[in-house]
């Protein structure tokens, strides 16, 4: 008897086809009349942006696995999950080079004021030359602070350094070598890297020590010509503090694809303001980028539902577990 899975999110046919070969799927949301049923008896789960915690998990007596469609996973309670024994798997590696894409033209979008300007030439507003207060700013030769030097922060580094000549600093758990040598990228406090970058990019994951890292004290380390992009997780900024620092000049413009709570509440201070560019989580979301995410999201499913360790294991505590009680 094939494994009953529910599908969360729509992926292209080949792979639900895929899916089914090999289990038994039920394409549903969260919202469905019949999810809350269908997982009682389902063994595995995939997509993304389901939150997995306590109570939903004591509904789901058989689960096995959970596939996340992200590389971000902080919509799983992983305590949880591994106490349960449930795997839990993610998709990191196919999304950098995308989301590094979407970073850096966040970083363009902000300094040389595109969105702003594109909107004044649709609204038939150019009628003659700029003036100096519709300028934008430099990008090449500037200084990148970059917060979380991962997979990501390093790609978001080789397009500044490689394409920009820009100086690179950057602050992290731990030093990352391969960028110092490869990049001349220069390790630093996180109170230095705010003082001194033209451009504070955080990337870092989120987690207890990460939320909120980013508020009133740190907006007004940086400079006042300091742009902000934040392409990492909302919750690790206090977004009232943004729109404050903004609002004051305490840096010159932001950008941001990540929120606190997603969609962006229409009621934000940050569409009130000018000087921010506001992505709607787009990091990654390109028809092939997310076609590779899914495919592998399948791969670890199947792979896990076999018994077998899954290609991206989060956590690796269950497979230990489940060796030492055989």
């Amino acid at each position: 008897m094939k494994p009953k899975i529910i599908l969360y999110n729509q992926i292209k046919k080949e792979l639900v086809a895929e899916l089914q070969a090999y289990s038994e799927v039920y394409q549903l949301s969260k919202e469905h009349p019949s999810f809350l049923q269908e997982l009682q008896t389902a063994e595995g789960i995939i997509g993304s942006g389901l939150k997995v915690d306590e109570e939903l998990l004591d509904q789901a007596l058989l689960l096995r696995i959970i596939s996340n469609i992200s590389v971000g996973y902080d919509n799983l309670d992983m305590k949880e999950l591994t106490n349960r024994g449930i795997m839990a798997t993610n998709t990191p590696d196919v999304l950098t080079e995308t989301t590094a894409d979407t970073v850096f033209g966040l970083i363009m979008a902000v300094a040389r004021r595109m969105p702003e300007l594109d909107a004044y030439v649709k609204a038939g507003h150019w009628k003659e030359k700029l003036t100096k207060d519709q300028f934008g700013i430099d990008i090449h030769h500037k200084t990148l602070g970059i917060i979380g030097m991962g997979r990501i922060g390093k790609a978001v580094a080789e397009r500044a350094r490689y394409g920009f000549k820009m100086n690179i600093i950057y602050h992290n758990r731990s030093r990352n070598v391969p960028a110092e040598e490869e990049l001349d990228a220069e390790f630093t406090s996180l109170d230095e890297l705010l003082a001194n970058a033209d451009y504070v990019c955080l990337l870092a994951p989120l987690s207890p020590d990460t939320i909120n890292l980013i508020g009133k004290r740190e907006f007004k380390l940086m400079k006042e010509s300091a742009i902000f992009i934040n392409g990492a997780r909302g919750a690790m900024v206090v977004e009232e503090d943004l729109a404050d620092a903004l609002a004051n000049g305490e840096i010159r413009a932001a950008g941001v694809d990540v929120y606190r709570e997603e969609p962006l509440d229409a009621k934000s201070p940050l569409l009130r303001l000018k000087n921010i560019v506001t992505l709607p989580h787009i990091g990654s979301a390109t028809e092939e980028t997310r076609d590779k995410m899914a495919e592998l999201a399948v791969r670890n499913l199947i792979t896990g539902l076999k018994g077998e360790r899954p290609p991206c294991l989060i956590n690796n505590e269950v497979l230990v577990t489940e060796r030492q009680g055989e």
